[in-house]
């Protein structure tokens, strides 16, 4: 009785698509366009968490405490996840998105008498970059699966092992 010869790791289909991935995840994370979102996240989610002590409404507690929470979470989403678990990217973006209008939205939604000008100009404007960035960052990935898939396409599996 003869068995076929198993084939190895390095040529399994899973494994070959998590390179990939991985690739794929270098290619767009070390592009122009790419550091360019990451960066300006960075800085807006930093922004949006500082924004409170920076444009003197800290005294409204609130929005302070809001803004905080929300800016916090906003950097470390699109920060962390752009580059590190870009499989998962395009759900961060998404998740981004909804607290760049959580942003817009909060002088109006919080507890107390909080909207003001001086909240509403910087969380309208502060929401909208955010929410902008988060939807440049969904698209990135969205670009680089399609472009992804189109190659896959057209270069089918093949068995390099050199084995039957």
């Amino acid at each position: 009785m003869t068995t076929s010869p198993r084939p190895s790791m390095e040529t399994h289909p899973d494994i070959l698509d998590m390179r990939l991935r991985h690739e794929m995840a270098e290619r767009t994370t070390s592009t122009p366009r790419g550091q360019a979102i990451e960066t300006l996240a960075l800085l807006t989610g930093l922004y949006l968490a500082a924004s409170p002590w920076i444009t003197g409404f800290n005294a409204l507690s609130t929005l302070a405490v809001s803004n905080l929470l929300t800016g916090i979470a906003y950097a470390v989403l699109m920060s962390g996840g752009f580059g590190r678990a870009y499989e998962r990217t395009h759900s961060m973006a998404w998740a981004c998105c909804a607290l760049g209008v959580w942003a817009i939205i909060a002088p109006w939604v919080v507890a107390g008498n909080v909207d003001t000008t001086k909240t509403i100009v910087n969380n309208v404007i502060t929401g909208a970059l955010a929410l902008l960035l988060a939807m440049a960052a969904s698209a990135a990935v969205r670009a680089a699966e399609s472009s992804r898939a189109r190659r896959s396409m057209s270069t089918p599996y093949t068995d390099t092992s050199g084995r039957s």
